[in-house]
């Protein structure tokens, strides 16, 4: 079963991921993986912290000559702003606790509640776990998943859709979003409204404030058959939605047209289906976002997910000290005003960890030739069965 730990501080050392699961002989593009971190660190609206920050993965364990051994694959990512908080955050000797504490909790942020679950008096201890700094090694973790995937011509993309107000109701395919997001700095593929938005974004910083948004999420060329009807933890749509919703700042995730199944009728719902002797069993339509019954149908997967503004702001909100209990404005950590287009990366190789765990769980396999034997065998029982990739 593929599975993966993180470990790691903000401004610890290094963030840690563990991948076990992982097939042997899978060749993996070191360069492929450092640009899906580089993506994740770009986007219109990001703070300080990214210029000091060139995240690239340094595999440690369970790969050698770029193919993976069928271990697990520890993974480490530096961070370089650690050399000016060695004298605060070294794990193994005497530091100063004090400079840098944090009493004075965000509200929006783990702090108050991390406090009084593990009897903090410094919310430091919370806030450098809880950072979305942790989302660097979800992206590695995903990134090498993506690599395993490519074999079976899988594909992932994704693109923002609304930051703050502006909104962008158009639909388009994959290729087109393919081919155009990356042009953009908030990775709207909406040239017109990429001024409008990036118009919004400088002022509500000139107000000390920030801004959320929704992505979109599409996989591409998926089989049917990943996940299962047959209990509610084994539902793929299920796990998709709690990836997603513990990725940090994510407050709602739908599939398909989600929400909007509660004010349309069933014949407007769902997705009729068709034989045609040259293209096989197909859907006239893909409301229901390539997810039937806890099951990916072939079609294509579409997932939006709502980001919450950075609850880092500028101009803090009442709070509370949370050892004297006085009331103070909120303490201010560096941050960004509107991490969207970065978040998009982030869930975007969130849903590529889970779409390999249930491809592997479906396939089986130990190595990538067993894997590709299985596959085939697979395809060819659906195709005698009327479905055609």
């Amino acid at each position: 079963m593929l599975r993966y730990l993180t470990s790691g501080e903000s401004h610890g050392q290094s963030l840690i991921s563990i991948l076990d699961g992982v097939p042997a002989n899978i060749e993996l593009d070191i360069d492929e993986i450092n640009n899906e971190l580089k993506k994740r660190q770009g986007g219109y609206g990001r703070g300080a912290r990214m210029k000091i920050e060139q995240d690239k993965i340094n595999i440690l364990g369970g790969v050698r000559g770029k193919k993976t051994l069928g271990g697990p694959i520890s993974i480490e990512v530096k961070n370089k702003d650690y050399e000016n908080w060695s004298k605060y955050m070294n794990p193994m000797e005497d530091i100063d606790l004090e400079s840098k504490k944090v009493s004075n909790v965000r509200p929006g942020h783990a702090d108050l509640v991390g406090c009084l679950k593990y009897d903090f008096e410094d919310a430091r201890n919370v806030l450098e776990r809880s950072s979305a700094r942790e989302t660097a090694s979800r992206v590695a973790v995903g990134a090498i998943c993506k690599q395993i995937l490519k074999n079976f011509g899988i594909e992932f993309i994704s693109h923002v859709v609304q930051i703050g107000s502006i909104s962008d109701d158009n639909i388009y395919d994959f290729e087109y979003i393919k081919k155009h997001v990356d042009n953009s700095e908030v990775r709207c593929v909406n040239k017109s409204l990429e001024e409008k938005i990036i118009k919004e974004i400088d002022n509500v910083k000139k107000d000390g404030d920030t801004l959320g948004g929704i992505i979109e999420i599409r996989v591409k060329n998926v089989i049917p058959g990943l996940g299962s009807y047959t209990q509610f933890d084994k539902k793929i749509d299920g796990e998709l939605a709690m990836h997603l919703m513990g990725t940090q700042a994510i407050k709602g995730v739908e599939i398909g047209i989600g929400f909007d199944v509660s004010k349309s009728v069933g014949s407007k719902v769902m997705d009729e289906i068709y034989y045609n002797e040259n293209t096989g069993i197909k859907r006239a339509t893909n409301r229901l976002g390539g997810i039937e019954g806890g099951m990916t149908t072939g079609d294509e997967i579409i997932i939006r997910c709502a980001m919450k503004p950075i609850p880092t702001l500028y101009k803090p909100l009442n709070s509370i000290d949370v050892n004297t209990l006085k009331s103070y404005t909120a303490s201010i950590e560096r941050s960004d005003n509107c991490a969207v287009p970065a978040c998009s990366i982030v869930c975007e190789n969130v849903v590529a960890f889970v779409i390999c765990k249930y491809f592997l769980d479906k396939v089986g396999g130990d190595n990538l030739r067993d894997i590709n034997s299985n596959y085939n065998s697979y395809i060819k029982r659906l195709g005698e069965r009327g479905w055609k990739k």
